[in-house]
């Protein structure tokens, strides 16, 4: 990267223009007539000390546009810099070694932020699934000793009566922090004493980042799906998370700055790891809100997205999108499919329109994915109808 070098976003917030020219003074930030903001690197400083800009960044897609929302240009180390408002916040809020913060969240950029910020401070991570009813909520708040949450206004109303369940049954009243994501325009009720934005924009961020007392301290605790009983808790640790990060970027043999896009909900085991994949290998975070064939095509054209994850539905709605959504896209688009066994039209369909699928098998209590399809050379010699068939196989461990 060069001096002066340009990232550019719209609609950029006043509050994270206000954070990053507080944290990072070398840099200035200009706003031109279009309402863009045109970040412009002062770097002399820091490549004279032999340092470089780091291009890893945060973007959140607007599903209904089709335009860069929130783009957040970082310096030096992207994840420290995502990391250190909201853990310099939940710390002023007292929250500390092993204790725990609950997000009940789309996949928006405050989630990624969420799995940065959260173990940077030693504390547990536990991503409630938005799509529970208020009971399992208010069950797994109170399982997982829940010292804060950070909701969405969309999910209000289902928030509203989880903890007032909480509250009632289990004494129980963890900090809210309520999250105003610009992109949720329908209706939903500020729930807590704190907005997200304005919470981070009242503390200066951690000068240093601790992170795990020890390896094995917890990292997160997530939740199988209780279709037998109550949900079962599944701790994981950090140790087991940065493995299973690298072992996403190995098997699937993913090059530096990939432009990932979040079609995998995140409160499904962390993303299956890709939060701290992504930031491993310098990449972009496109975040969407609503999962829709339209958007996420969109995201592929217009923003050059060439890796995702998602179970079967999400892969059909692609393979059945109309042909002329697909038209544009012409860089490599690798995606990961898991859950429940691909259709063998699925994966046909995904072949047939250019998209390269990998098959992967996994659950909550190993991160997520730990086996894989491992394709071989001698596989593209076969018919199309036989390589659907061997794709489709899993087994081969995770390197």
């Amino acid at each position: 990267a060069s001096v002066g070098q340009e990232l550019i976003a719209s609609l950029v917030t006043r509050d994270l223009l206000d954070r990053f020219e507080k944290a990072n003074p070398a840099i200035k930030i200009t706003v031109d007539k279009v309402g863009f903001a045109v970040i412009r690197e002062q770097l002399e400083t820091r490549l004279a000390g032999g340092e470089a800009p780091d291009m890893a960044r945060v973007t959140n897609f607007d599903q209904y546009k089709g335009k860069y929302l929130d783009l957040r240009p970082l310096v030096a180390d992207a994840a420290y810099w995502e990391a250190s408002f909201p853990a310099a916040a939940l710390q002023a809020l007292g929250v500390g070694r092993l204790q725990t913060v609950s997000t009940m969240l789309a996949n928006t950029p405050e989630m990624v932020e969420a799995h940065y910020a959260v173990p940077a401070i030693n504390a547990v991570l536990n991503t409630l699934n938005t799509r529970l009813d208020a009971p399992l909520l208010a069950w797994q708040l109170n399982h997982c000793e829940c010292a804060v949450l950070i909701t969405d206004r969309e999910f209000a109303p289902v928030i509203t009566e989880a903890l007032r369940i909480l509250q009632r049954d289990h004494r129980r009243t963890p900090i809210v922090i309520d999250v105003c994501d610009s992109e949720f325009t329908g209706a939903g009720d500020r729930l807590g004493a704190h907005e997200y934005e304005a919470l981070l924009a009242a503390h200066d961020p951690l000068p240093k980042l601790d992170g795990p007392a020890d390896e094995w301290d917890a990292i997160a605790v997530s939740y199988t799906s209780g279709t037998t009983g109550d949900p079962k808790g599944v701790v994981t640790h950090h140790r087991g998370a940065y493995l299973n990060a690298v072992c996403n970027a190995a098997t699937w043999t993913m090059p530096h700055f990939p432009k990932y896009l979040w079609t995998l909900p995140m409160f499904h085991c962390n993303g299956w790891c890709f939060p701290w994949t992504v930031a491993m290998l310098g990449g972009t975070h496109l975040c969407l809100r609503k999962v829709e064939a339209r958007v996420i095509l969109e995201a592929m054209r217009e923003h050059g997205a060439d890796h995702y994850c998602a179970a079967p539905i999400v892969h059909n709605l692609i393979v059945n999108a109309p042909a002329e959504w697909r038209a544009g896209i012409t860089q490599k688009v690798r995606g990961m499919v898991a859950g429940a066994a691909p259709p063998a039209a699925m994966i046909e369909g995904m072949a047939a329109i250019g998209f390269d699928i990998t098959h992967v098998y996994g659950l909550t209590e190993v991160y997520g994915p730990a086996a894989v399809a491992a394709k071989r050379d001698a596989w593209a010699g076969e018919s199309l109808s036989e390589q659907t068939r061997l794709n489709g196989r899993q087994g081969v461990r995770y390197v």
